[in-house]
């Protein structure tokens, strides 16, 4: 039942990524060729921002539809990193269009184009209706996949880009300001660059193996040496395959006449429901098996976390 249940998830999971990929990505393209046409640089950065929730929006649909791909000889953890890898080229390019949006807008402050306000500001409150309804495709699955979170907040947040961009047009209708449209463009850029950097850093860390975001690992260690039978703890790794799931290994010295098999029954017990850490491996050992390259962790025991 419960294997059927994550199927349907995840089956209607990837029909509202589908749409709403497919609504954003042409939408995207309209904005393109919109502020080519009306000359707004604030209608192009609006669609590199969207261009990020595109690729986010992929990323997610990618990862779901790739994680279903079983292990295999080659690849013994299976696809799930593919979201990781797509995630940080992902953000390498939108630092390169994230600088050019700031470029230009630079430039046109002292080489003033002449904006389309009317064009530009009917594009972008199509741009708005279409984060609204693939907000609301995305809204059922937010609370039970944390990709689907990342795209729901993608999408949500892309709707301030839009909003912005038709602020911009509302003005220079009424004042003539061009000087408007590279203020928007840059705010936009300005605000799509922290959350590529965020993006980069936390991809890099899962490829470099880091202890996740938000796990505490002097609790873990609490936890494990606080578990009856336990006498010492050393070689403890923590570190995630996705964004989404954490993985741990340690090596536990047993007190003398402790049972090793109930011993990590208990850990693995301890580490899920305390600490949501569910893919464990726990080797025991009735003796200190460390040696010169052992990577050895030093704590102080204060009971249970």
């Amino acid at each position: 039942m419960a294997g059927n249940h994550d199927h349907g998830r995840r089956g209607a999971n990837s029909r509202a990524l589908t749409i709403a990929l497919i609504l954003t990505g042409g939408f995207m393209l309209a904005e393109v060729i919109g502020g080519i046409l009306t000359g707004s640089l604030a209608l192009i950065s609006d669609a590199a921002h969207m261009f990020t929730d595109t690729a986010g929006l992929a990323i997610a649909l990618a990862a779901i539809r790739i994680a279903q791909r079983p292990a295999d000889s080659r690849r013994s953890f299976g696809y799930q990193r593919f979201e990781i890898l797509a995630a940080a080229f992902n953000a390498l390019l939108l630092f390169g269009v994230g600088f050019y949006i700031l470029y230009e807008g630079y430039q046109r402050f002292f080489q003033p184009v002449e904006v389309q306000s009317l064009a530009m500001t009917g594009i972008a409150v199509l741009g708005l209706v279409v984060n609204f309804v693939s907000a609301r495709l995305l809204a059922g699955g937010k609370e039970t996949s944390l990709n689907m979170r990342g795209a729901y907040l993608e999408v949500w947040s892309d709707m301030l880009g839009s909003l912005g961009v038709i602020l911009a047009g509302i003005v220079i209708y009424f004042t003539g300001w061009a000087w408007v449209d590279p203020i928007v463009a840059v705010a936009i850029g300005l605000w799509v660059l922290p959350r590529t950097w965020t993006l980069l850093k936390e991809t890099m860390n899962v490829l470099l193996e880091g202890v996740p975001g938000g796990v505490d690992f002097d609790a873990i260690a609490r936890t494990v040496e606080s578990t009856p039978g336990v006498a010492e703890l050393h070689d403890l790794h923590v570190w995630s395959l996705t964004s989404d799931q954490t993985s741990l290994s340690a090596h536990i010295v047993l007190i003398e006449g402790a049972d090793g098999d109930a011993v990590r029954t208990l850990v693995a017990t301890d580490l899920a429901s305390r600490l949501h850490i569910e893919h464990v491996t726990i080797q025991t050992e009735r003796e200190d098996c460390r040696g010169s390259g052992s990577t050895v962790y030093h704590s102080h025991k204060s009971g249970p976390a």
